[in-house]
């Protein structure tokens, strides 16, 4: 899945008001993904930010990050490095615990070839960075069959056991791929779940 993958929740978002800026990250198989690429390719573009601003109005003291599936894991892991500082972090149906995911074979070897042979999940599974110290807004699909909808339930109860702001919202009728399609029914309430992140306070 390359940016177009998420094209259109980004288009949808650009309509009702909010700046995006998607960003692109090497991933398995491109030279230098994995760790620690993948995850020093988020944190640059998210630094960026500092640069784009100077050349649109964008309003650095609201900004969130979202993400699906694997794009999830990385949201919540850059709400937790806390540069930028974010109003909140999005994740949908992320794959937020990076060990289970490899015990479960979740996307088959994808956890160990993106962690490589440290398998550092301290530094970069959410579940492990508990607390991440940004409210933090989960949304899943009751009938996703790639990531399990069991993993973001024990990451809530983890989180809220540390102290976060977080809620997870299951959809019923809604598998892994609806949460960023805004023609399907799951749509209004992620855009609602966002946008709550950057209303002023």
């Amino acid at each position: 899945y390359d940016l177009e993958h998420i094209g259109r929740l980004s288009e949808a978002l650009t309509a009702a008001g909010a700046a995006t800026w998607t960003i692109e990250y090497r991933r398995v198989g491109n030279p230098g993904g994995g760790a620690p690429g993948t995850f020093d390719d988020v944190a640059a573009a998210a630094a960026y930010l500092q640069v784009l601003a100077k050349q649109y109005p964008l309003d650095l003291k609201r900004v969130a990050a979202v993400g699906h599936s694997a794009g999830g894991q990385l949201a919540l892991w850059l709400g937790a490095k806390r540069a930028p500082v974010l109003r909140g972090a999005v994740s949908l149906a992320g794959v937020v615990d990076l060990r289970a995911a490899a015990e479960q074979h979740v996307c088959g070897d994808a956890v160990p070839r993106l962690l490589g042979p440290s398998a550092d999940y301290q530094h970069y599974s959410p579940m492990e960075m508990l607390p991440i110290k940004v409210p933090q807004r989960l949304i899943h699909g009751a009938r996703d069959r790639i990531v399990p909808l069991d993993m973001a339930r024990r990451y809530e109860a983890a989180a809220h056991k540390a102290g976060d702001d977080v809620s997870l919202t299951v959809i019923d009728e809604a598998g892994h791929f609806e949460l960023i399609s805004p023609q399907t029914t799951a749509w209004p309430v992620v855009s609602k779940a966002i946008m709550s992140l950057l209303e002023d306070r």
